[in-house]
């Protein structure tokens, strides 16, 4: 196995315990770190080469589609509806998935977000006191399971 195919092997587990600790420290802290999201954005360039991407289209359609979630997100963070990490995070994975996979780990994130946001609202209910949500949770859940492919097949498609 060479450089590149181990790097495709490693780099996705990577990922995957970035994500773990992520979830963890927001469940725990209801903040992600800006060096988790910080580092989960520097290794893709590294994936996009073991994957065997091209500079063109390919990582730029990765670049593009990042920007836009980030600027999409930012405004759910003006508005309000999320943290700033969160929203780091989001497009910190916009750079690792292509467009299709990323709206299967967007679907994801809502139905996992929605869970949480209810059982959330329950134990609130029973306990008294605000309601804060940590999405970070439902966007490492959404990931990981975005993750099966290159976990498991070593496929970016």
């Amino acid at each position: 196995m060479g450089f590149q195919e181990t790097l495709a092997a490693v780099l996705p587990a990577m990922l995957a315990a970035m994500l773990l600790w992520a979830g963890i420290e927001d469940v725990r802290h209801r903040t992600i770190a800006n060096g988790k999201n910080a580092a989960i954005a520097l290794a893709a360039p590294l994936w996009w080469w073991a994957a065997g991407l091209s500079p063109w289209p390919d990582m730029a359609v990765q670049l593009v589609l990042a920007t836009g979630v980030f600027a999409a997100f930012a405004l759910a963070f003006r508005l309000g509806m999320m943290g700033g990490g969160d929203v780091k995070m989001i497009a910190a994975l916009a750079l690792w998935f292509p467009w299709g996979r990323f709206l299967e780990l967007l679907v994801a994130m809502s139905l996992a977000g929605g869970a949480i946001t209810l059982a959330m609202l329950v134990h609130r209910r029973l306990r008294g006191g605000e309601v804060e949500v940590p999405y970070g949770v439902a966007i490492a859940v959404a990931g990981l399971l975005a993750l099966r492919e290159p976990l498991l097949n070593q496929s970016l498609s």
